[in-house]
């Protein structure tokens, strides 16, 4: 292992300092999360249309994907040669490494999560009482690379059966060889926290992690040498909580666990598969969910609240915060803050150079410093900008040389201005994307040729149907470029699931769907 380490880590180097080969290695493409990639060299407005540009195949897997593939160039497999390789991650706990040229084609190598000689197998739907992941849960979130060691981080869910007692539930963070899919650094790590507190579900003054109520949605983030996995619930099943915990990525070593409602209840970090986020001083990121809410009155609690947090020795600590003035109103309408994840802006001129925005199910956009949060108060917020939308925000906005893109429940695709500071509405696309919305990518050759995806998904309470697949011209997304129905019989995508990200990288497009990976390119 020693060797491989040394090996893949001067690949990476030499990759970053050529500047030129995309690499995919974390949700939305970087810890900004900003969802775009300025490396596209093939994919244009010119040439993206039913006429030059669709559906190529698909890599079959075993189970639905909502986590997002990920993808790294020159990959050297074990006896069959360097491959530039997606990496698929599904609902019955399989991972995939295809190669990402070659759809159709079987698997480079595909390892099962599940431990068979432990009797374990996926959780089924019935069991967290919550029918949006069906028929099973095993992997939801975002996978993460850690290119200096060559290792994908994965957490899934299992269950041993028991027939005649309570079934047995878990959760494990996996460390998998690149090349191979095997196990590193003693992993699996099985998953288990408590922290003092007298909040739902806890006793004698503790307060546990349960691996049946806890459910892993948003990204993996790797982020200072540090991973960071968060929790949020299914259906708001309780008792549950928001839980962070950061592991040490070479040892799987637990270095810190942080409850956002030790003396309460729920703020679960779920933000519809999305990613926290960090910046280039280690903060992290994170926005949570429904809940209870005493903070600015010397209480631990965190719910509907955006977190800055930082590793401080063995303790993740709070070092600032912003809380709606209508946060009790907001719990008790279900419309959490932290239904979206937040997207950090690369830095600005003017006066609140590092700014974030943060979507919330009540329609609104938070536009925030994160210099100075703005805390808790009950006069009004103290942040740089409040936006109203139509609807609900599900998902993450994208950012793209002064724009921000995003498409919130029931709403068109929407393009954002960036002036001064503020966001202004430019324009809208003609397409409207029922619930959730969708959570776009752009694609550029640095500041030209940029193109917005997005995706159509399954609403949560309607009827299966096929995933669509959007284009859009970044400057100017009235009208589609492509979609995947334009030319059903050759395009059409399998069913959908939902908040899917499309992943674009070397004139392709890969997004995932119920039992494949979509992947799209140029035609002829």
């Amino acid at each position: 292992m020693k060797r491989l380490r040394v090996a893949w880590g001067v690949v990476a180097l030499a990759l970053g300092a050529a500047g030129t080969t995309a690499q995919v290695a974390t949700s939305q493409y970087d810890n900004l999360r900003t969802g775009a990639t300025p490396n596209e060299k093939t994919l244009t407005p010119q040439n993206v249309n039913a006429q030059q540009f669709g559906k190529l195949g698909a890599f079959q897997v075993d189970g639905a994907m909502y986590a997002q593939p990920l993808f790294l160039p020159s990959v050297e497999i074990p006896g069959k040669g360097r491959h530039n390789v997606l990496f698929v991650a599904t609902e019955h706990d399989s991972v995939y490494a295809f190669d990402a040229e070659r759809p159709n084609d079987p698997p480079l190598w595909h390892v099962s999560l599940l431990d068979k000689k432990r009797g374990e197998e996926t959780v089924p739907a019935r069991d967290v009482q919550c029918p949006f992941l069906q028929p099973e849960v095993g992997i939801t979130s975002t996978p993460v690379i850690d290119l200096q060691s060559g290792t994908l981080y994965v957490l899934a869910r299992a269950m041993v059966g028991h027939l005649f007692s309570d079934n047995h539930y878990l959760q494990f963070l996996h460390a998998l060889a690149i090349t191979t899919g095997a196990e590193k650094f003693g992993g699996p790590r099985l998953i288990t926290a408590s922290v003092p507190g007298k909040g739902a579900g806890g006793a004698n003054g503790q307060v546990s992690f349960d691996p049946l109520k806890e459910n892993p949605r948003a990204a993996l983030l790797l982020a200072n040498n540090t991973l960071f996995l968060t929790w949020g619930s299914s259906c708001d099943v309780d008792p549950y909580h928001g839980w962070v915990i950061a592991y040490d990525p070479q040892t799987l070593a637990q270095k810190a666990v942080l409850n956002v409602t030790p003396d309460g209840t729920e703020g679960g970090i779920w933000a519809s598969d999305t990613g926290p986020g960090a910046d280039a001083n280690g903060n992290v990121y994170v926005s949570t969910g429904n809940g209870t809410f005493n903070a600015a009155r010397g209480g631990r609690d965190y719910g509907d609240t955006l977190l800055k947090l930082g590793l401080e020795n063995s303790s993740l600590v709070v070092r600032d915060y912003f809380t709606p003035f209508n946060q009790a109103q907001l719990n008790d309408a279900d419309a959490d803050l932290g239904s979206s994840g937040p997207l950090l802006l690369p830095d600005l001129p003017g006066p609140h150079r590092h700014l974030l925005l943060q979507p919330g199910k009540d329609g609104t956009i938070y536009v925030i410093d994160r210099d100075n949060m703005g805390k808790f108060h009950e006069q009004g917020d103290a942040i740089v900008q409040r936006m109203h939308m139509t609807g609900g925000g599900y998902g993450a906005m994208a950012y793209w040389n002064g724009h921000v893109y995003f498409a919130c429940s029931d709403d068109y695709l929407r393009d954002y201005a960036l002036e001064n500071g503020q966001l202004k509405l430019k324009t809208r696309s003609s397409i409207k994307f029922e619930n959730p919305g969708a959570t776009p990518s752009v694609s550029s050759d640095g500041n030209k040729n940029a193109i917005v995806w997005a995706i159509s998904t399954k609403t949560w309470n309607g009827a299966e149907r096929p995933a669509v697949l959007y284009a859009f011209d970044a400057n100017n997304i009235e009208q589609p470029l492509y979609a995947s129905e334009q030319n059903s019989k050759r395009d059409r995508a399998a069913m959908a699931t939902r908040f899917v990200i499309p992943l674009v990288v070397n004139g392709r497009v890969y997004y995932g769907a119920r039992d494949e990976v979509e992947v799209y390119g140029l035609v002829k």
